[in-house]
């Protein structure tokens, strides 16, 4: 591995203050260095161009059993050619739901190099895990949905407290999961009696249990267990006119959380035709609520493919498309479905759509509570992300948008009016420091760090739309601990970590998890995943360690 000296960079890295100061990043031995030998280093010269730390996906479906149904259920999706960097035609094995080496590879062009899977179905973990192995070049993490777990709705039902944490610790190590999910809180689970929860005092049917109870819960055993990352959580009646009102009921109960996808709460009126964005209530209530962290689920503007442990909201969006849908019951687990979709500047709904996700990046003060996201592949294709940077850094592009959008967006938004245009720090903080920080890892630049980091070619300065695209679209650089993965597009194949956490058990649950696999498909051992079947696998609440965990019920 050679030494890595870079030149005269505008270095942006949030986590330790440094705001487009024109320095040196010296690389030994795959960490960040004080200095190298000049006779043994690569010179890279980035005079005019910014280096930063590699981008982090805080909530990206890129892997596991519903994105897998997602490239079956649509042949067609892989004849799409994909318009990108201002229209430069572009072509790949899937357009919204690419394939596990198209994922990493173009995350790697794009100077991403972490991702967060944040649905794994329990007993689809294996699956996933393999997805994760076979997906190139960057580090993952995944999140065990527990929202709708009918073990632990049980045991709030008989209220066991005693066995809340226990049981999640024993999912997740089982699992070798990094965090917890929650979806529609309760509402998957309704969904089985052909009902919803849409508000958080809603309760299960034959459970009596309120999703606001399923929240709490999952949030305290969060803490309790100390996971990195705070509960992530896809609140309940998402994507229709009046949602918002939940979405604020969620955050106003005062729980440190990650509210996920936040653009499809924003919905105001009373139905479709009276439809209007109400994100700048939503931006607002963030604002004063300094324990909540969002990412955007911006919408970018073409064909997609909606995935989601949502059962109900899949349905609704199947009737109300009449386009072809999928959905499944995973065991007494989770659920959900997969539906395609296209968003059109022409739709009324969907231009609405579009502006409440830059009204919330823009009117959120606080760049490190926001996070750069499309849902992946929900509102959109993650290779959408320089177009929605470019929206947020130049007022003039996303005007040219605008005006090619139906009326709506300018009628019933505050966007038209919005003038913000977010500077490279800001986008540095929300892509990378900002995300790495909650879901607690590093994205920086500090000496004895690893070296994972991207080069653009672009200036602080710079405000045109097009040319901030096309220069996060495609790395200069991208180097992964020392070493150059992507060079201008051009490929250097290297193998990602997979990050999970092991909680230590408390309590001797063996009873209880025979019982529950009576219900099963399958035995407790076939269930669980061992250490020895991920790929560099790095548990985060323990030391390092050269013994394999054992694999054991």
């Amino acid at each position: 591995m050679k030494n890595i000296h870079i030149k005269n960079g505008y270095v942006y890295d949030p986590a330790n203050n440094i705001h487009g100061e024109k320095k040196d990043i010296y690389i030994v031995d795959g960490k960040i260095a004080e200095k190298t030998d000049e006779r043994k280093t690569k010179t890279i010269d980035a005079t005019g161009k910014t280096v930063m730390p590699a981008g982090v996906d805080i909530h990206s479906h890129f892997a596991g059993a519903k994105v897998n149904m997602g490239r079956l259920f649509r042949p067609e999706d892989s004849q799409r050619y994909l318009y990108g960097a201002c229209d430069r035609l572009r072509s790949g094995s899937g357009f919204s739901v690419p394939s596990t080496y198209l994922t990493g590879y173009t995350y790697a062009k794009m100077g991403y190099l972490t991702l967060n899977e944040p649905a794994i179905a329990p007993l689809k973990s294996r699956h996933t895990h393999e997805e994760f192995n076979d997906t190139p070049i960057v580090d993952k993490t995944g999140l065990l949905l527990m929202g709708n777990n009918q073990q632990l709705i049980q045991y709030i039902a008989d209220g066991e407290k005693d066995k809340y944490a226990p049981w999640i610790a024993w999912m997740l190590s089982k699992t070798k999961t990094y965090g917890l999910k929650a979806v529609n809180p309760g509402g998957t689970l309704a969904w089985g009696w052909r009902k919803n929860l849409e508000s958080i005092h809603d309760q299960v049917p034959y459970f009596n249990v309120s999703s606001a109870e399923i929240i709490k819960t999952l949030v305290n055993a969060n803490k309790e267990l100390n996971l990195p990352h705070p509960l992530h959580i896809h609140v309940n009646n998402i994507g229709v006119p009046g949602g918002y009102e939940t979405a604020m009921e969620t955050m106003d109960m005062g729980l440190e959380m990650h509210i996920t996808h936040l653009q499809f709460s924003c919905y105001g009126g009373e139905d479709w035709r009276s439809l209007e964005s109400e994100a700048d209530k939503l931006a607002d209530k963030v604002n004063k609520k300094k324990e909540i962290s969002v990412d955007l689920g911006q919408i970018v503007f073409g064909d997609t493919t909606t995935m989601t442990a949502d059962g109900p909201f899949e349905y609704s969006l199947g009737e109300l498309t009449h386009l072809k849908w999928n959905n499944a019951d995973v065991e007494d687990e989770t659920g959900g479905g997969v539906v395609p979709y296209i968003y059109k500047k022409k739709s009324g709904v969907n231009a609405v759509q579009w502006t409440c996700g830059l009204e919330l990046a823009l009117k959120i003060k606080d760049p490190w509570r926001v996070y750069i996201s499309t849902d992946h592949p929900n509102a959109g294709p993650f290779r959408g992300y320089p177009k929605i940077i470019a929206w947020l850094m130049s007022r003039k592009y996303r005007e040219e948008t605008l005006k090619s959008c139906n009326r709506w967006a300018t009628e019933r938004s505050t966007l038209s009016s919005t003038d913000r245009e977010l500077s490279l720090q800001e986008i540095a903080i929300m892509t990378r420091a900002g995300p790495a920080k909650r879901l607690g890892i590093d994205a920086s630049l500090t000496e004895g760090e690893k070296a994972d980091l991207a080069i653009y070619n672009i200036g602080p300065e710079e405000r045109d739309g097009c040319r901030i695209e096309k220069a996060f679209t495609e790395t200069e650089y991208t180097i992964k601990k020392g070493q150059i993965v992507a060079k201008q597009g051009k490929i250097f194949s290297a193998e990602g970590s997979t990050i999970y956490t092991s909680p230590e058990l408390d309590k001797d649950l063996k009873k209880d998890i025979e019982k529950r696999f009576l219900y099963y498909t399958i035995l407790p051992e076939n269930y669980e995943v061992c250490r020895e079947y991920l790929k560099n696998p790095v548990n985060a609440l323990k030391k390092p360690t050269t013994h394999p965990e054992r694999c054991d019920t």
